[in-house]
Formats: C-alpha cells, structure tokens, sequence
C-alpha cells in the first residue's frame, strides 16, 4: 500500500514513499517477480513497513534513492526493529570523502571514453550507496558540466578548467567495484545530456574560458614571441642567435592569467653570440642561415611578473640539388644534431650542406 507521495523541487523529481509489504509464497530461486506470487499465510508470513524516495530524471527514468524497511518475521513479536545488515545496500551522504576516488575514476572514464569537444568537470553528486561484498560496491548518481578546456589543447583536467555557467550538463548513474586493494576493478557507466530543450539558458555564443584564434600580426603576441625566441637562443647550441622569422598560427586562453599557444618559424641570423649580449633589432636574417620550426606555449602572469613556457623545435628541412651527368638530382638535407644543446654539449661542427648522414632533430625547450 502506498501513502501520500510528495515530489521535491530540483533538476530532477524525487518522491518519497511509505509502503507495507508482506511476505510471499515465491522462492527467490524461482525468479518470478513480486506481481506473480500470492501471499503466505498470515500466521506465516513477514510483514513490514518501508519508505522510499525515488527519482525521476528529465529523461524519464527511475533510480532509487534510498529505501528502508522494518521487518516483522511471521510469529514474531509485535514490536519492530530495522535489520543491522552489514551486506545489504546503505546509502551513503553524497559529500563522503569515500567517494573521490570513485568520482575521479569516473570523470576520467566519460572524458576519455566519449567524442565530447571539451573535457567535464564534477557538478554535484545526487546520490549514493554503497554494499559490502567481497569489496565494496558502489552505485553513484550524479551531474557533469562542461569546462573551458578543450580536449585538443588539455588531455587531462587541470586546476585552469573552469566550469562553463552554461556549459552542457550530464547526468550519470555507475556501478563500481573497488576490490580489497583499493582499486576500481569493474565500472560501467550511463550518462544523459541535458542540453539543448533541458538548459535553463542557451549555450553562449562565445566561450569566455575557451581558446580562439588571434591573427598572426597581432601586437598582443610581441610580448609572448619575445620570451619565446629569448628561451630558445639561451637553449640552442649555435653560434648565432635566431629570429621569429614567420608565426603561422596563434591562440590565446584566459586562464588565471594569458596563455598563448603559437607556430612559428624561427631562422639564423648574421648576429654573432660572440660579439653581441643579445638579439638585436639591427640582427638582419641570412639568406643561407638554417630554419627551426617551433611551437610555444607560453603562461603569462603580469600581476606576479611570472611567465612559464615550452618551446618545442625541430630543423627544417633544405632542399638542394646535386649534378650527376647532364640531371640535377634532388637531395633533402637537415641539420645535424651538433646544433643543439642536449645533456653534454658536443663542441660545435657546422653541418656539410647536402651530407646524406644528416639526421632530422627536435628538442623541448
């Protein structure tokens, strides 16, 4: 029997219950459900009074909550009392320390596992139980949000994802299994977006956290591109410094500060180490001068005079032409690895335009 049902306010509809319920003349062994069985005698029979509250997601499925019961066994006293039942399911406050590392495996998994653009952050655990067997069971329902970062520039989150106010939601419901060793060795997942007719708001137009696309001439890159070509001259084992000769791409990211991603060529100049401190704005590229092309990720903290960047190079390749009778033959030519410092500097050989033996080389700044 049912009493009164009372839904709350929320994301999703959840509704309490309060039933009695009897005992059966249906062995579990038989696998009929409780519609397909009559019940056992009175004098017999198990009675008792449970409550439940069941949720109603947007998508219109079912998950229970929580449900207890108080069981009276058939000739038994009169008085009532709830089973201590150390391997039955328990619900547990969705803000319990024991579920992190069951979250955290669980946001990685849909991150890596789905084709989503951008990688999710945990919104807010709806609810939670867990079982005692030979490990502990878990089962979770909670909500995902979309973040800034987007899979292309971040593989993993990282503490510069921010939570987009109306950035696409999921709502998930997993199953897993954390053995005796502490690990989570069976997982399934199920989630359901509520974007698109589910958000309150429409997704906005542009992402303020999200990484964009700036012309190459921009003057805001001139600050970035000059740490960049200052790390990469104090790094590579040559006697000349280089110079941005060409940005082929760039983009920008508002984290807790700038973060600029930028492709560029960088090309020898007639500058000197030995007769200048620096690159200077006189230090002209040489027609013949070697090629490096680079990639910088360059973190920009003006407020605390701080900047972390990578610059990541590799030599480019020269095409030159080498005569064998009456044919040029075409020969492809790089660098060799003499023109950068590694863990022990070997002393400084100019490369043989045009040595087979050359070998191509990169290295992270």
């Amino acid at each position: 029997m049912c009493y009164p049902c009372f839904p709350q306010v929320g994301s999703d509809t959840f509704y309490s219950f309060k039933y009695q319920i009897k005992e059966g003349n249906c062995p579990v062994q038989r696998g009929l459900t409780w519609q397909d069985c009559d019940y056992k005698d009175a004098e017999e029979a198990a009675t008792g009074e449970c409550s439940a509250t069941v949720g109603k997601s947007k998508t219109e499925k079912f998950y229970v909550v929580t449900q207890t019961c108080n069981i009276t066994p058939g000739n038994g006293p009169v008085l009532t009392a709830q089973y201590n039942c150390l391997g039955c399911v328990h619900p547990l406050p969705p803000d319990s320390p024991e579920l992190e590392p069951v979250l955290k495996h669980a946001v990685k998994h849909f991150n890596i596992d789905t084709r989503r653009s951008h990688l999710f952050a945990l919104k807010e655990v709806k609810a939670a139980q867990r079982q005692v067997v030979a490990g502990l069971k878990y089962e979770i329902t909670y909500s995902i949000v979309q973040t800034n970062c987007s899979k292309e520039q971040f593989l993993f989150l990282s503490p510069e994802c921010k939570s987009l106010e109306d950035g696409d939601v999921w709502k998930c419901r997993d199953n897993a299994f954390v053995d005796i060793k502490q690990n989570v060795a069976d997982f399934s997942q199920d989630c359901n977006i509520y974007s698109g007719k589910y958000l309150t708001h429409p997704l906005p137009a542009t992402c303020p956290g999200c990484p964009r696309t700036i012309p190459v001439d921009s003057p805001v890159l001139t600050e970035p591109l000059g740490h960049a070509i200052k790390k990469l001259n104090s790094e590579i084992n040559h006697i000349s410094y280089f110079k941005i000769h060409t940005v082929k791409k760039a983009t920008s990211q508002v984290v807790a500060g700038m973060r600029y991603f930028i492709d560029f060529i960088a090309r020898e100049t007639n500058c000197s180490k030995a007769n200048n401190m620096e690159l200077g704005p006189d230090c002209e590229v040489k027609s013949s001068g070697n090629g490096l092309s680079c990639n910088a990720d360059v973190y920009m903290r003006p407020w605390e005079n701080k900047v972390e960047l990578t610059v990541k190079c590799q030599d480019i390749q020269m095409t030159v032409y080498k005569r064998q009778g009456p044919k040029l033959e075409r020969e492809t030519a790089t660098c060799t690895k003499a023109w950068f410092r590694e863990y022990d500097p070997p002393p400084f050989s100019p490369p043989v335009r045009g040595d087979r033996r050359s070998q191509r080389s990169s290295l992270i700044f």
